[in-house]
This record gives structure tokens, sequence and C-alpha cells, in this order.
């Protein structure tokens, strides 16, 4: 069966790579092939070097829908695809005109609650209207819809009037850490047989980088905003996770997972791009007040994003600068779950891009402080998930693989991947003293929470393998095309 993906652009981001993870697992009973519309390249050579065809139909930047629709009304008319699969606001809308105009099926993919309660706070003004309503009018056009969450059926079906029967629930899925491979056939075809000897290789690669702990390979894992880029013109040196003393038993060249040691939990940490919605505030106060009775934790929290300066303006309000951190951008964030992680690099909490390095304790060029922080490897403890909205996480299944005791919030898409005092601590969502109580208790309780930890992990082995996501996502799609 003859298939487009069709997406924004090919950056390091999580529906862009959860799009990869996808396709290069499917058989080759579907012939795929990826539409991009946008100047961003980044994931190009990843999907090249696992045999996706790619169409880059080379938008000016910002909108342009008109052009971008007339250029895939072109494409589809000369590719005759059975069936075309979007992903993204501004792809989404385009592809829903140009399939409607050639009489193309469409299936539309639910990703993220991006009209949420909370989610309006960021989206003031005419424009965040308009777009909004641009997206109600058109929704009726695909004739069906792939979500990542249950919970993100039930807003769609409230602020879009998407008809629930329509809509088929495929979870997100990440590889399972440390896991011996199956053979090619349980594996997957990839796009043919190409495909399968180029996607080996990609993994191949991959698994010589937890060898190595390089930050010279492809990762396939979160977000451009946490992830470091590599091989796509990225030139900043991040910290390499390094495997702490103590840890000897979880070496990355082993084929099975062993349980985390019930030690004391001391060093907190997350992930994700820095903006407000993310909840790292939340999280930074919280700790300040934990930090008043277990003066000796850490909380450190990787990516980039937006909203830096101001979780670095509260960092030094707070005077945390000794105890919390924002490295930004990891090269590898599963592996810093498992193995621990240092923070060597030159770092300040007033940090500019660009800006020249100077040794511990000095004045740079433009007059900003700057701490070199060489501390000694930590090991992640707990990570805390804070975020306000989401759709559903690949995060906090890659946290849930790794077997790291989770304190995350109520929101209903975390709810569907985790379970409270079970799998995780939960925190009503935005609720500061809630989150700084969970803390204290997962200080207080390690052993409970290395078996919250453990239970995470049976749990996302067993619903969010990526091998079985992508074989649910590759049926769902050919029992549409029969319809």
């Amino acid at each position: 069966m003859k298939t487009l993906f069709t997406q924004d652009a090919l950056i390091n981001a999580g529906t862009e790579r959860s799009n990869f993870e996808l396709i290069s697992r499917f058989s080759s009973d579907l012939e795929v092939s990826v539409v991009y519309f946008y100047p961003h390249h980044e994931l190009k050579e990843v999907y090249e070097r696992a045999g996706i065809r790619l169409f880059f139909l080379n938008i000016p930047e910002r909108y342009h829908l008109l052009k971008g629709t007339w250029r895939l009304i072109q494409l589809i008319r000369k590719e005759k695809p059975d069936l075309v699969v979007s992903s993204l606001w501004r792809a989404d809308i385009m592809s829903r005109f140009a399939c409607w105009f050639t009489n193309t099926p469409l299936v539309g993919t639910l990703v993220n609650d991006s009209y949420a309660p909370l989610a309006w706070k960021d989206k003031q003004g005419w424009k965040h209207r308009v777009v909004y309503w641009l997206d109600r009018l058109t929704s009726g056009i695909p004739f069906h819809w792939i979500s990542n969450a249950q919970a993100l059926i039930d807003s769609h079906v409230k602020t879009l009037g998407i008809d629930r029967k329509k809509i088929t629930v495929v979870y997100r899925g990440r590889m399972i850490p440390e896991l011996v491979w199956d053979s090619k056939g349980e594996r997957g075809k990839g796009n043919g047989d190409k495909g399968i000897d180029n996607r080996d290789k990609a993994l191949e690669e991959e698994k010589d980088f937890r060898k190595t702990a390089s930050t010279d390979k492809v990762r396939i894992a979160v977000t451009d905003d946490v992830i470091a880029p590599a091989r796509c013109g990225g030139s900043e040196e991040r910290p390499k996770p390094a495997l702490p003393a103590g840890r000897q038993s979880q070496k990355k060249g082993e084929d099975r997972f062993v349980p985390r040691d019930d030690e004391p939990i001391r060093n907190f940490i997350s992930y994700g791009r820095l903006l407000e919605r993310k909840g790292f505030q939340d999280a930074i106060q919280a700790f300040a007040a934990v930090l008043n009775k277990y003066p000796d934790c850490t909380l450190t929290v990787f990516g980039e994003g937006p909203y830096r300066q101001e979780l670095e303006s509260l960092i030094q309000k707070l005077d945390l600068q000794n105890s919390v951190f924002l490295p930004g951008k990891i090269s590898n964030p599963i592996d810093v779950l498992i193995h621990g992680f240092h923070l060597s690099e030159p770092y300040c909490h007033k940090q500019r891009e660009n800006e020249n390095v100077t040794s511990n304790s000095k004045i740079s060029s433009d007059n900003v402080q700057r701490k070199t922080y060489n501390l000694q490897p930590k090991k992640a403890h707990c990570f805390l998930f804070p975020s306000w909205y989401e759709g559903f996480s690949g995060a906090l299944v890659e946290a849930m693989m790794a077997g790291i005791p989770i304190i995350a919030s109520d929101i209903p898409m975390n709810l569907e991947a985790v379970e409270s005092n079970k799998s995780a601590l939960i925190f009503p969502v935005c609720d500061n003293k809630a989150l700084e109580d969970k803390m204290i208790f997962a200080i207080e309780t390690p052993e409970f929470m290395y078996q919250l930890g453990q239970e995470a992990r049976n749990q996302a082995v067993k619903r969010f393998d990526i091998e079985k996501i992508a074989k649910q996502y590759e049926e769902t799609l050919l029992s549409l095309a029969k319809k």
C-alpha cells in the first residue's frame, strides 16, 4: 500500500523522531514516503540511512499554506498514494485541503493537547483564534484519526468536534534498553530489503554509541531542545554520560536490564524543552523547600528553550546556583537516566549563546560571570515530570524504560502511562507544595521508590515496546485502507 506521511519539517523533535521510529519498522506491505514542507533538514540523513524516501516541497519559513497546498496537490497527483497521514498543525491544514481537492483518503493524527484550558494561557490574540477555527472547520476532512493517548480523544472531541468513533489510539513507543535484539523477521522488514540493511546499520551504530558514550552519533530520542545536534551541523560539545562507581552491574554492553540498587535518593533529574508549560519552575520552587531539609540534594534539568532566562532568574532569586543546574542539551537521555552523568562543561545561569568561555569564576567578554562545574559523576535517582499539559510523552516512557523512580503531574496523559503508588508518585498539576511533599517522601523511602521504578519498567516493556507499537500502527493503517 502506497502511503505518504506529511509533516512540517525534519527537525530533531518528538513527532518527527517518532515517525522515523515507526516508519523504519514497517513491513514491505507499506510503501512509505515522507513529505516535509519547511527547510529544516536535521533528520534527513537519519531518514535516508534507513531507506526512507523523502520529498521536500521547499516552502519558505512561517506559513505559506497556499503554496504548500498547491505543491502537495501536484505531488499527490504524481505519486497517487492510497493513503496520506498528516502530523502537526501546518502539515495538517495543507494536507487536508490537498487531499480534499484530489479526493485522496487522509488520516489525521492527534499528538498534543493543543487546546487544553492551560494551553490557552500561551495562546492569546487573534492569530491563535484563527489557528483554532481553521483547525476546527477542516477537522471533518480526515476520514480517520490516530491519537497517541486516550485523553487526547476526549479533549479533541470537545474542542474540534471530531467523531469519537473515527479515532484509534496507538501510544508512542521506545526501544527497550539493554535488551537482546530479536531476529530481523521479528523486528519487521522496513521499507524493503534496502530498508532492512540500512536500518540495521543505524541500529548497530546506536549500540556502538552506548559502548563508547560518544556524542558524534545520531540518537533517536526526544526532541531537538533536549538532544544535542550531531551530524546535523551541531557544534556544541555537551557532557558525556559517565558510568558512576557502584553501577558496574549495569554496563552498557550487557544484554539484559539489571534493577537499580536501593541507594539514597539525592539527585533529581528532568529534561525537555524549556517552556513554561513544562512546569520546570514548579520543580525548582518545590526543590528549594526540599533543600532546606536535605541540603545535599541536586536538581538537574537538561534541555533548551525560550523559557531558559526565566528559569535562570528563578534559580538566582532562590539562591540555588550550587544545587540546581541547567546544562543544556544532552546526546542521549535514556543513557543518562540509566548510567548517570557529570557536568564538566562551562556554564552559568546567565549563559548566552556564542559567548567566550573563561576560566573558573572569571568574567567573560560580555561581563557575564561564568562558573565551570567539574563535578563527580552523578547517578540520576529520581525523574521529575511536572508538565502542565502534553501529548503522550516519549520522555516519560523513556524514564519508565530506564526503571528510574518517577514523580509526575496528574494530567490525564501521564495517568495513561503510570499509576499512582504502583509505578510512580503522582501530584496535582501546578501544586508546588504537593510536589515538595512527594520529593521528600521519595528521599525518605528509597526502597519503595525503586520498587515503583521497576514496576514502571515492567509496564513499559509490556505496553510501549517500539516494535509492538510499530506493528500496531501498521496494522491500523492497513485496516483503514480497506475501508
